[in-house]
């Protein structure tokens, strides 16, 4: 049984669609506190299956973060609905963003281009541009 197995079983116990936790709550829950990593790096609390041992936990359960407020230091994670006449313990997501019907770059840039107030994104860059 690994360190975060409590989780799981706490997570599959819940009837509920979501579940309100705070970190302190985990903590108590699995018996030890979180890495650092938790408290100082949203991304720890991604659905990313490769990203951390208790990603892995709480997925298995049937279960994917979302809201999560580094401040406050809380999150909520909701239950995944199961497809009909999927076997226990798998992940009803497809496996690819491309199953999914979108390319796999969709929004990898989201938020890390920034335009300034006043600029025009329709007026040329090169003011020769377009000129005879």
């Amino acid at each position: 049984m690994g360190k975060y197995e409590p989780l799981a079983q706490f997570l599959r116990r819940q009837q509920a669609a979501e579940v309100r936790l705070t970190f302190a709550e985990i903590e108590r829950i699995v018996g030890v506190r979180l890495p650092p990593s938790a408290r100082k790096q949203r991304a720890w609390w991604s659905n990313n299956p490769q990203n951390s041992v208790m990603t892995k936990v709480w997925l298995a359960a049937g279960f994917r973060s979302e809201q999560v407020d580094m401040e406050a230091r809380k999150l909520v994670l909701r239950r995944v609905p199961k497809s009909a006449g999927q076997p226990p313990g798998t992940d009803s997501q497809p496996s690819s963003p491309t199953q999914r019907g979108r390319h796999p770059l969709l929004g990898a840039m989201k938020g890390l281009v920034r335009i300034m107030p006043g600029t025009d994104l329709t007026e040329p860059a090169d003011p020769e541009w377009g000129r005879d």
